[in-house]
C-alpha cells in the first residue's frame, strides 16, 4: 500500500483509473532508453549510420551490410560481394556515401541502392606495401579526407610502417597523398567547417590542420594510449576517446587536452555529441556513458549486455549502437 492514501475513500472506478495510469506510465518508461533490435547477423558489427530516423545502415565483419527503411523494425542485407571487414559507413549527404573496408572502399551515389568499389590511390603507387583505410569524412561536397596506414609484410606478419592521409578537392574524383608528421596507424578524423581537421591514432597521436588538410601539425595529447575516435562540436570544443578508459577534452581547439577521469578501464570506441552539452560514449563490455555537462562528468547507462560496442550514431531524439556478435541497440528519448 502506498503510504498516506486511504483506499476505502476512493471509488472503485477511480481506483482502476489510477491503477491503469500507473501501469501505462511504467510501460511507457520501459520503452525509452536502450533496447535491443533484432538483425540477421552473427558477425561483429562495427559501423552504423542513419540519414533519417527511418533510414540507416549497419555493417561489420566479412562484408556484412544491412539497410532499414522503417527505423530498424526490418532489415535487408545488401550483397556487397566482399569478405573484407567494414570499418566505417559515412554519408556526406542523402545520396553520396562511403563504406571503408580496409583495403577496399565502396561508394554509392544513389542513397545506398547500389554500392560500387572505388580506389583512391594509383594502382602502382604502393608497390611492395599494402594501403589500409579506416575512416573518411567530407567538409562539403568537394573537400574530403581518407586516413589509415601503410602496411608491409615482414616474416609473415603485417606491420604498420607509415601513416596514410589522402585528400580530395573535387568530391572524390581525384585524391592525393598528404605527408604527415607521424608514422603510426590513424583511426578516425573530424572536420569543423572546411579548414579545421583533427585526426587521432595510435600512440596517443592527435594531428591538426587549419588549412583544409594541406598540412598537419601534432597536438600534445598527454597520453600514449591508442586514440580511436574524435568529435568536435565547433572550432574550440572537442572530445577524444581511446584505450583503457581514455577520455580527453579541449575547449581551445586542442592547444590543451585535458584528461577526464572515469572509474572504468574498458576501451572506449566512439564518442558522439548531439549538442553542446549532451554526448555519448560506447566501449567494451557493454559500456555506455552519457554526459549532460559538456563532457566534464560521465554517467554509465544500462545497456543490458556485456558484449563489446564498436559503432555509434546519435541524434537528439534517437540513436544506435552496434557491437559484437551482431549486437544492435536502439535509443529513444
Amino acid at each position: 500500500m502506498i503510504k498516506g492514501i486511504d483506499y476505502r475513500t476512493i471509488s472503485k472506478g477511480f481506483f482502476y483509473f489510477i491503477l491503469l495510469f500507473i501501469l501505462s506510465s511504467g510501460f511507457s518508461q520501459a520503452q525509452t532508453g536502450w533496447q535491443q533490435a533484432g538483425i540477421p547477423a552473427k558477425n561483429d558489427l562495427v559501423a552504423v549510420f542513419f540519414t533519417s530516423s527511418e533510414e540507416g545502415w549497419v555493417a561489420g565483419d566479412k562484408g556484412f551490410l544491412a539497410h532499414t527503411t522503417d527505423s530498424g523494425k526490418t532489415w535487408e542485407r545488401y550483397p556487397l560481394n566482399t569478405d573484407a571487414d567494414i570499418n566505417e559507413i559515412y554519408f556526406r549527404n542523402d545520396e553520396h556515401g562511403y563504406l571503408v573496408a580496409g583495403r577496399q572502399m565502396f561508394v554509392t551515389n544513389d542513397g545506398g541502392k547500389t554500392w560500387n568499389e572505388t580506389r583512391i590511390y594509383r594502382q602502382n603507387e604502393f608497390t611492395g606495401y599494402i594501403p589500409e583505410f579506416l575512416s573518411i569524412r567530407f567538409a562539403d561536397k568537394n573537400r574530403g579526407l581518407a586516413i589509415g596506414s601503410l602496411l608491409k609484410v615482414v616474416r609473415g606478419e603485417e606491420l604498420v610502417v607509415d601513416s596514410l592521409v589522402f585528400r580530395t578537392n573535387d568530391g572524390g574524383q581525384n585524391w592525393s597523398r598528404v605527408i604527415v608528421p607521424t608514422k603510426v596507424e590513424l583511426y578516425h578524423l573530424d572536420f569543423d567547417g572546411a579548414s579545421r581537421i583533427w585526426i587521432v591514432g595510435d600512440d596517443g597521436i592527435i594531428l591538426y590542420s587549419e588549412n583544409g588538410g594541406e598540412s598537419f601539425t601534432k597536438q600534445v595529447s598527454g597520453t600514449r594510449q591508442p586514440l580511436f575516435n574524435v568529435d568536435f562540436r565547433d572550432s574550440k570544443n572537442g572530445y577524444v576517446v581511446g584505450k583503457a578508459g581514455t577520455i580527453l577534452k579541449t575547449s581551445d581547439g586542442g592547444k590543451i587536452w585535458q584528461r577526464v577521469l572515469i572509474p572504468y578501464k574498458e576501451s572506449l570506441m566512439r564518442v558522439f555529441f548531439t549538442d553542446d552539452k549532451n554526448g555519448w560514449i560506447v566501449g567494451y563490455k557493454g559500456l555506455i556513458l552519457r554526459t549532460s555537462d559538456k563532457g566534464s562528468t560521465w554517467i554509465m547507462q544500462d545497456s543490458g549486455t556485456k558484449e563489446n560496442f564498436y559503432g555509434l550514431y546519435m541524434s537528439k531524439k534517437y540513436g544506435w549502437t552496434v557491437g559484437a556478435k551482431g549486437l544492435v541497440l536502439r535509443y529513444e528519448r
